[in-house]
């Protein structure tokens, strides 16, 4: 009875997750919000390199542990070597300046490429998702660019049947199952931004998708839907060296209620940041981040959980190391990612 009490719990967990996490979420998704957004592929003016690592829900066996490797590079030599944003070789204003946002003028239209490799565990499924982007910049005034872009690839996830225990070694939730499936995956998005604001909107897991390891009709009713993200955020000038940047993300994924997450953080020039957040029903969160040299930067954030989960989660560490490579104009901070 205890093997199956256990197992139920573990089942309805897995459950819970899945259905309302189809996907990873992020607190630091405005370092990385390419993550969300195809459409961002391309859109900084060297080769932007980002490693994440997430744990969620720390000492809750089974929690959530996601990783990732994402990739962009913008395409055409207009862009490469002598667009308007374009910093002299010295590096020139940080893009949190003021001066920088006066002078400011909107890309010249350019292609973006990029690829994003993220896996996801929880509990005995573990999710990797592997994709290649595509965006395309224009410029919709002399201030103001409209970046469209797509994501294809592939989505691989697996049950781990040796992490499970059942009373019935022949359980029919999981036996002779595939238990290890791959789907194929798609998403698109729109972004538009300028030196002061941006707003995004894309759509994931256009494709829905079975999502289940039993072929008994009884156990196979689960599927992938749609995830819906809408974004925004502006800087505010403080003083001529700091920046407040707000921003907020809205997720609507069918069943579950809309959710969102509010954003704040300061810059202080293009040396480092700090800030809050709040998931709603979900969590706070602490944010930092320090721009070390034009090659590299590094952020962190914790969340405190205040849902249901708090009383056996020690919150949630997630951390981001980013490379900025072929940087031939020596910026420390991200141009159009603030």
């Amino acid at each position: 009875m205890k093997k199956f009490l256990y197992l139920l719990l573990v089942f309805v967990f897995c459950i819970e997750v899945a259905g309302a996490q189809q996907r990873p979420q992020y607190t630091q998704y405005v370092f990385n919000n390419y993550l969300l957004n195809p459409a961002v592929t391309g859109i900084e003016n060297y080769t932007d390199v980002k490693a994440g690592y997430r744990s969620q829900w720390t000492g809750l066996n089974g929690a959530p542990v996601t990783s990732y490797l994402t990739i962009n590079a913008p395409l055409g030599s207009n862009f490469l070597q002598g667009d308007a944003t374009a910093f002299p070789a010295s590096g020139g204003e940080n893009p949190s300046s003021r001066l920088y946002t006066q002078n400011y003028m909107a890309a010249e239209p350019h292609h973006g490429i990029g690829m994003t490799i993220v896996t996801d565990q929880t509990g005995p499924i573990t999710q990797t998702n592997i994709d290649a982007t595509y965006a395309y910049h224009l410029g919709l005034t002399d201030r103001v660019n409209l970046a469209v872009g797509v994501s294809a690839g592939v989505s691989h996830i697996s049950l781990n049947t040796s992490e499970i225990t059942t009373e019935n070694p022949l359980d029919p939730a999981i036996s002779n199952g595939n238990n290890s499936q791959w789907k194929p995956d798609l998403s698109i998005g729109v972004w538009m931004y300028s030196s002061t604001y941006y707003f995004g909107a894309s759509i994931q897991q256009l494709l829905p998708q079975n999502l289940y390891f039993s072929t008994n009709n009884s156990y196979n009713q689960s599927k992938t839907v749609p995830q819906y993200f809408l974004t925004g955020g502006t800087k505010i000038f403080m003083t001529d060296d700091i920046t407040l940047l707000p921003s907020f993300l809205i997720k609507v994924i069918e069943p579950t209620p809309v959710t969102f997450d509010i954003n704040a953080k300061f810059s202080f020039r293009d040396k480092f940041w700090f800030g809050g957040s709040y998931r709603r029903n979900d969590s706070f969160g602490v944010l930092a981040g320090v721009n070390i040299s034009s090659f590299i930067n590094i952020g962190y954030s914790y969340d405190i959980t205040t849902s249901g989960l708090n009383t056996v989660s020690n919150g949630t560490h997630e951390i981001v190391i980013g490379l900025l490579l072929n940087n031939r104009y020596k910026v420390t901070c991200p141009q159009h990612m603030f």
